[in-house]
């Protein structure tokens, strides 16, 4: 057995409890957990909101992202040997970082970058695999492209704001006064104060927005954006082509449909495009991600740090908020 964090209903809080072993399959690794990032997902997944998108049974071990060290690999399993370390974000249905250890398929892990701390490269999987999925893949974002980043300062925000720069785009976010300058010294150009101003007076012609925010606000962002232009949410809602992909059913499909419909409506209308984006675990994209904060171009952002006693607490400190980039749950 070993020590982890669970709840045994939706909207219960977690406790901490005795759990069984991982079971390490052939081409899994185990992995000792140093340090876990803890994410929205977290608590979206206790409160019930994905109840239908990812149908877990509790109790369930939450924890999307950790940076850890190698114990042992399945027999199938060659990138990897015991004693590496390694950072990543489990596959939907396999989560449960809140824990000492974790089985993870060898494909969702890359080796950490040497040159950050475990609580810094625990910070980073889910956030910059979403930035990764939203600029690089989905968005294809190139030099000179205008880009709209809501919640600048938060840890999605922080690191997209970076990576964007990274491709070339001139990026615009949204962010408290406050954190102007910290928003500013991660690359952004413009900065619009959510508090005093209105992002839809102040910006126009952009070729994409990453909307983390949903609802008004991301209606607001397609009227921002240039004929052809993309929103990317990812906050919802779900659109048809992330109902098919995740292989729902027919019920579920045309439910999905219709929680779109109104803002797919809306995009149409306008000449734009929303798509919804659930990012996915890849320890492909995180080698390439691990290169770029090698090199410096990425910097994690760490707001907040508590022990792994404390992982309560840390899921409580996401919804009082305030907290710029990430908060980190040091391992067990």
């Amino acid at each position: 057995m070993m020590r982890a964090f669970v709840f045994d209903k939706y909207k219960e809080v977690v406790h901490e409890a005795d759990v069984p072993e991982p079971v390490v399959g052939d081409r899994d690794v185990l992995v000792r957990v140093d340090a876990a990032g803890v994410n929205q997902l977290d608590e979206k997944i206790r409160e019930g909101e994905f109840k239908a998108i990812l149908p877990y049974k509790t109790p369930l071990v939450l924890g999307h992202d950790l940076a850890g060290t190698v114990i042992r690999t399945g027999s199938k399993v060659q990138g990897f040997t015991p004693g590496d370390r390694v950072f990543g974000r489990p596959r939907d249905g396999r989560i449960g970082t809140f824990a000492e250890r974790i089985a993870i398929d060898e494909t969702d892990l890359a080796l950490a970058p040497t040159s950050i701390s475990p609580v810094e490269a625990a910070s980073l999987p889910l956030v910059a695999l979403t930035a990764w999925q939203a600029l690089v893949v989905r968005g294809k974002v190139q030099q000179g492209q205008k880009v709209l980043i809501h919640a600048g300062a938060g840890g999605v925000g922080s690191i997209t704001i970076q990576l964007a720069k990274h491709l070339g785009a001139y990026v615009a976010t949204t962010a408290s006064g406050k954190n102007a300058d910290f928003v500013r010294d991660l690359g952004a150009d413009v900065v619009i104060d959510y508090r005093s101003q209105d992002f839809e007076k102040e910006l126009s012609g952009y070729d994409l927005v990453l909307d983390s925010l949903g609802g008004a606000n991301l209606e607001k962002s397609l009227r921002i954006l240039r004929p052809g232009g993309t929103a990317i949410g990812i906050s919802g809602p779900p659109d048809p082509a992330f109902a098919k992909k995740a292989g729902m059913n027919p019920v579920l499909r045309l439910a999905v449909t219709a929680l779109s419909g109104k803002i797919r409506r809306q995009a149409k209308k306008l000449g734009v495009t929303y798509e919804f984006l659930f990012m996915s675990a890849n320890g492909h994209q995180l080698r390439k991600i691990a290169a770029l904060v090698e090199d410096g171009t990425l910097r994690p952002v760490v707001g907040k740090t508590f022990t792994f006693d404390e992982t309560p607490d840390a899921l409580d400190s996401l919804a009082k908020g305030g907290i710029n980039g990430k908060t980190v749950i040091t391992g067990a």
